[in-house]
């Protein structure tokens, strides 16, 4: 074990990657063999489902190549009854009540990664509170914490837009749904599920005055139960406010007290940190085990148009705020930044990500005033990697199902991907539930994000890089504004 403490804890976090991705590839899951417990013969069973021809589901036909859309369709609606024909032609019907994939030596391992994300994710909340409180007490004046709110703000919106932007334009140069064969497009759209998007779209809309007012939490503590960020932000920015109208002799046991328990919090963060090689592999194996490489044959120029689109956003969009706005080296920001965006990577969660993040700036010189408010905003309203995969997404699918979109419903594309950016909750997978309104508000089916599933979460890794190196930047950009105005 000595001899790990000799390697930078990047090169630990990118090898346990490389490790694990091998791992998940070699004890990859077997597709078509289930754990079911079951009905048979009026009696209760807990049996195993392999070497089956198909299977029939509500009047339809599974053969083991559509194993995934069989179990998707029977895990979601349980209990079911299934008739299983097997290869030596036997049928047999079961009354199925619970499903599940076999485990192998990739996925069994799936806890010790769970156990490092929610490491991290607790320590997520106190850092907040406690870093917001004290920078916005030790701030000079209200003036200077709405100067730094405002450009902050005024940042993450502009670089929101950029990203749905090019992710619009690649789409549209690119053509990715353009691309795969007619007779490829046709069986894509006949295996499309017509259910879930379409119960998910009917309870999302967009009501910016009501997302205002909910900023307001009406009982901070249920806030910090739930972990809505933007609510916890309000509340403790307030309450950092507050300390300084009060007197010095009762505000500095209170600031004392944030300012221990922010300190605190970041050196737990340097004792999970030892644990994140290994979290990192059994994360990345899981996932590889589960989803494998299969899929990505067919979705392949869809997948190399969002990987593009996040590169350039990275390395223009980023660097020209680092080097124009901030004043920082390029060089150094990426250099600094690898673990956290590695965590990003593993986790898949810009929240997870905050305490490694607040470490990574903090080493770049950035003032806790800052990072303790442009990070915890960044994790909830900065979803640039988000909004750029939802663009090319839209286009994707509008180009699978036959719609040019024109130039009007991809300014609305733009406005939608913004707001709902905003509200998108820092956590794995939701951005394939915010697209759902953006594919509603230019008419394009929701039920197409079946086409896209198979890959969401491996893209879902790449886009939380890019949101955890874009909160990053922002913070280190505004750090470097305030210190020139200062100078001047």
């Amino acid at each position: 074990m000595s001899f790990l403490k000799k390697i930078p804890l990047h090169v630990q976090i990118l090898l346990a990657l490389f490790l694990g991705t091998l791992w998940g590839a070699f004890f990859k899951v077997d597709d078509t063999a289930f754990d079911i417990k079951a009905m048979v013969e009026n009696q209760k069973v807990e049996m195993e489902i392999s070497d089956w021809t198909y299977i029939q589901l509500n009047g339809k036909n599974y053969a083991s190549n559509d194993a995934n859309s069989l179990y998707k369709d029977l895990s979601g609606k349980l209990p079911q009854t299934i008739i299983v024909v097997y290869s030596d032609h036997d049928k047999k019907t079961y009354q199925v009540s619970e499903i599940k994939k076999q485990d192998t030596f990739a996925t069994i391992i799936r806890p010790l990664g769970a156990l490092f994300i929610k490491l991290l994710s607790f320590l997520a909340i106190p850092l907040v509170i406690a870093s917001l409180i004290v920078g916005a007490a030790s701030l000079d004046n209200i003036k200077k914490l709405g100067s730094i709110g405002g450009k902050t703000f005024l940042i993450y919106i502009c670089t929101t837009a950029i990203a749905i932007t090019i992710g619009l334009t690649l789409a549209n140069i690119i053509a990715p749904g353009n691309q795969i064969p007619d007779e490829i497009k046709a069986n894509m759209l006949s295996s499309v599920n017509q259910e879930s998007p379409v119960n998910i779209a009917q309870e999302m809309e967009i009501d910016l005055l009501d997302f205002i007012v909910d900023i307001v939490p009406k009982n901070p503590f249920k806030a910090m139960s739930s972990g809505n960020m933007l609510q916890i932000v309000f509340f403790s920015v307030m309450f950092g406010i507050t300390l300084t109208f009060i007197e010095k002799d009762k505000s500095k046991p209170v600031l004392a007290f944030f300012t221990g328990v922010s300190e605190t919090m970041i050196k737990m963060v340097d004792f999970i940190m030892y644990l994140a090689p290994y979290g990192v592999f059994a994360l990345i194996a899981a996932t590889i085990a589960d989803f494998g490489f299969e899929v990505v044959s067919t979705l392949l120029w869809y997948i190399l148009t969002v990987i593009l689109g996040l590169l350039l956003q990275n390395v223009l969009v980023y660097s020209s705020l680092l080097k124009f706005l901030g004043k920082y080296s390029i060089k150094d920001f990426f250099r600094e930044i690898r673990n956290a965006q590695a965590i990003g990577f593993s986790t898949s969660s810009s929240a997870a990500t905050l305490p490694v993040t607040f470490e990574c700036v903090e080493r770049m010189g950035v003032s806790k005033q800052v990072s303790g408010f442009v990070l915890p905003l960044g994790a909830t309203i900065n979803m640039d990697g988000t909004a750029l995969y939802q663009g090319v997404a839209t286009v994707f699918i509008a180009q699978i199902y036959g719609m040019d979109l024109s130039i009007v419903e991809q300014l609305t594309v733009v406005f939608t991907a913004v707001l709902a950016s905003i509200g998108t909750a820092p956590v794995p997978g939701v951005g394939i539930i915010m697209l759902v309104m953006i594919l509603q508000s230019v008419h394009v089916p929701p039920e197409g994000i079946a086409l896209i599933m198979g890959v969401d979460r491996i893209l879902d890794m790449m886009r939380t890089t890019t949101n955890v190196s874009g909160d990053a930047a922002v913070a280190v950009t505004v750090n470097g504004i305030e210190k020139n105005k200062q100078r001047a």
